[in-house]
């Protein structure tokens, strides 16, 4: 099959984005609203406080609209609070919003229509939408790339990996919960920190100016 004669980074891809949703996808997509801005342009902003330091993402509103406004939803509901990066490669992705700071999954009430196909590439420093195997199944979990990971975009016989933003301010700690030892830890074989890599607030802001 396809997958079989990709490099080793999308085979990770395939490991990091699709096995680690399994506790926590729900059976059905729910409606999406509209997210005020979306989609004239105007940059919307979300800011992650870790225990390891705080990064802002800048949202993709008018490519990745109902992405977008998932994820705020998800944001607004406090659903990231007290949530940990519970998968981090080096050189590869990290991975939030699924687990608690007990390793314990938290459950997810939305799911959304894939939007890999906006014309957004898996750059480094870009955030995107982790999922199942169905191409419809991202709910709250993300990751950000710490490379350029061209293998999570779509191809003609398959289906991306909906990116929705990009690191605008605190890639250095990006970069820092990227180069967190790892191992074996709860219900993940291997690639979570030893050490919790705690999302203590996540909060959306307006004002900022686009980069």
């Amino acid at each position: 099959m396809p997958l079989a004669i990709l490099a080793r980074r999308s085979f990770l891809a395939t490991l990091v984005l699709l096995t680690g949703l399994a506790a926590t996808a729900p059976a059905a997509r729910a409606e999406t609203p509209a997210t005020p801005g979306a989609g004239d342009g105007a940059p919307t902003h979300v800011r992650f406080d870790t225990n390891l330091g705080s990064f802002t993402i800048e949202l993709a509103t008018a490519r990745s609209p109902l992405t977008v406004a998932n994820f705020i939803n998800y944001v607004r509901a406090g659903h990231y609070n007290g949530t940990i990066f519970h998968r981090v490669i080096a050189n590869f992705v990290i991975q939030a919003g699924g687990y608690d700071d007990k390793l314990q999954a938290k459950a997810a009430a939305t799911t959304v229509a894939n939007e890999s196909g906006n014309g957004l590439s898996n750059k480094r420093g870009t955030v995107g939408l982790a999922r199942g195997d169905s191409p419809h199944s991202g709910n709250a979990q993300f990751y950000v790339n710490l490379t350029d990971n061209d293998d999570l975009d779509p191809t003609p016989l398959r289906w991306g990996y909906t990116v929705f933003g990009k690191i605008v301010e605190g890639m250095d700690v990006v970069e820092r919960i990227g180069h967190t030892p790892t191992g074996s830890m709860g219900p993940f074989a291997k690639d979570a920190p030893l050490e919790p890599v705690v999302i203590k607030h996540a909060e959306l802001l307006s004002g900022l100016p686009a980069r």
